[in-house]
């Protein structure tokens, strides 16, 4: 990785999209696995299940390797200004590049208004992220926003359950408690240490402004999700029929954000 480091930190915007390239080959090659009949039948869930199974990959690969950079390296948790490792650095490469194809994807199938949550998500994190490359600062930062990668499993889990129709199965009554689990444990508390380190140390960290406004949005999306999962998962309302009036497409696209 040592090795490797020199080559990213001189073309740190090709290397992004070397890596969106490769999230792209492993979205093709998810394809070729075998998906729930009711998702199959289903053009928003068929393109859905595809793009939540190339963030699970993503989630399973960055989530495990920012908490290993941390335990391994725990100044980065202290010094998430400066300090970073040849593993850190790439990692956020990697994550940068599939938040590029993961946008792309939701544009360039059409799905970009009824994502639109998403790519502000998106914009934001690529924002944070390019500059770390770029700048070699917040290298750290990045790596501990990485954490809520952890959650993102088992909020992938959860998507993947209701595409399937699985609500009343009990791997999906297990998940929503380990949901709301790491939701806290890494969602939150990452979101929030790192607002707080930036509130700390405002006066001289470089872009500090512009990184408070980030996370204010960003804690800001985060609660309001949290919210919706807690309301949707333990005090369900009743729903109208989903094919109704014609409105089949667009309820299924809310049914599976809440």
């Amino acid at each position: 990785m040592e090795a490797l480091l020199p080559v990213l930190q001189r073309h740190p915007g090709l290397s992004v999209l070397v890596c969106a390239l490769m999230f792209r080959v492993a979205h093709r090659l998810l394809q070729n696995l075998p998906v729930p009949k009711v998702v199959a039948v289903d053009d928003f869930r068929s393109w859905k299940w595809r793009n939540l199974s190339v963030s699970m990959v993503h989630s399973l690969l960055t989530g495990t390797w920012a908490v290993t950079c941390v335990f391994i390296w725990p100044e980065m948790a202290t010094n998430i200004h400066s300090f970073y490792t040849a593993p850190a650095y790439i990692l956020i490469c990697i994550s940068s590049g599939y938040f590029v194809q993961d946008a792309g994807d939701i544009i360039l199938t059409g799905h970009a208004r009824g994502s639109w949550e998403f790519l502000i998500h998106h914009v934001l994190v690529l924002w944070c992220f390019l500059y770390s490359l770029y700048s070699h600062l917040y290298v750290a930062g990045a790596v501990v926003a990485l954490f809520v990668e952890v959650n993102s499993v088992t909020l992938h889990l959860r998507l993947m359950l209701k595409l399937a129709s699985q609500q009343s199965s009990p791997l999906y009554q297990i998940n929503k408690f380990l949901n709301v689990f790491t939701y806290v444990v890494f969602r939150l508390s990452a979101q929030f240490y790192l607002t707080y380190y930036i509130v700390q140390n405002y006066s001289w960290m470089d872009k500090g402004g512009y990184f408070l406004i980030t996370m204010t949005l960003m804690n800001t999306m985060i609660l309001i999700y949290f919210y919706r999962l807690l309301r949707a998962d333990f005090f369900p309302r009743s729903r109208p029929s989903m094919a109704l009036n014609g409105t089949h497409y667009n309820n299924v696209k809310k049914f599976l954000t809440d």
